[in-house]
């Protein structure tokens, strides 16, 4: 796999991925109904100074990461269905911290176990809760430190 910055051809092949990966994560929502949310999310991060990676390997796009490096906030981390368990959400997870050296936090879904699994793993640790704005669902926030 590599790992390159987002161009704007990448964005509907990053749409269904989000879409598919978040439908898998949590079917109680109508991700399907959120793919302009999510176009307006990936354009007002790149508008903001965000950078947004994609990774690729043979077959194409197989996941892609946010990270604001001026505050270490990554927001958006998503690997390809075809891709979970090869290593794809971690690589890119690294190289969203070698973006914020001083330290990377995030929001997690509460009932993501996937992700609240993966996230431990990767050495990041619960510094409180919250609830999503945009689902009303409890959010737990995390951060990683070097």
């Amino acid at each position: 796999m590599r790992i390159r910055p987002m161009g704007e051809a990448d964005l509907p092949v990053m749409t269904d991925l989000w879409v598919e990966s978040w439908r898998d994560a949590m079917p109680q929502i109508d991700f399907e109904a959120r793919r302009g949310w999510f176009r307006d999310r990936i354009a007002g991060h790149r508008a903001a100074g965000v950078l947004v990676f994609v990774g690729e390997d043979e077959h194409g796009l197989c996941g892609f990461v946010t990270i604001d490096e001026r505050t270490g906030h990554l927001d958006q981390l998503a690997a390809a269905r075809r891709s979970w368990g090869r290593g794809v959400a971690q690589a890119l997870l690294e190289h969203a911290k070698s973006m914020s050296p001083g330290g990377v936090h995030l929001e997690v879904n509460a009932d993501n176990p996937r992700a609240v699994r993966f996230y431990e793993r990767e050495g990041f640790v619960r510094t409180g809760e919250g609830v999503s704005a945009a689902s009303g669902l409890p959010l737990f926030h995390y951060a990683w430190k070097p």
